[in-house]
């Protein structure tokens, strides 16, 4: 089996890749509203939530997919209240098409001010 890790420029994080690509597959690691090591949005989980699907396809795009291509979304957010500001935006990105998903309330993110992290797998085809 082999495996390619996907680190776009910027997004490094230790011990970690962004994306890992697996034949057809890619598994894309919780994305965060988080842009050169600064949370964006402190407070505003309509603006996190655009960043965090925005850094998303930032990391389908680096590995060549797209975001019709997920299949599988998770969202883990730190407050019910957040959930509006996310089903909005993933309304406005999938439309009526919306991948397979699970939405977690969590007691905390690693980073202070973040109020939801996203992770996603997408099916990039057989010749991927």
């Amino acid at each position: 089996m082999h495996k390619e890790a996907i680190n776009p420029l910027g997004t490094a994080f230790p011990g970690m890749s962004q994306a890992i690509r697996c034949g057809g597959w890619l598994t894309v690691s919780g994305q965060v509203s988080m842009v050169d090591g600064q949370v964006v949005g402190v407070g505003d989980s309509l603006a996190q939530a655009r960043q965090c699907f925005n850094n998303l396809c930032n990391v389908l795009q680096s590995a060549d997919a797209r975001l019709d291509q997920v299949v599988m979304l998770r969202g883990y957010l730190t407050h019910r209240e957040v959930y509006g500001s996310y089903a909005q935006v993933k309304s406005e990105l999938f439309g009526d098409l919306a991948p397979a998903g699970t939405v977690v309330i969590v007691a905390d993110l690693l980073l202070d001010g973040l109020l939801m992290e996203l992770e996603a797998v997408a099916w990039l085809g057989e010749r991927a």
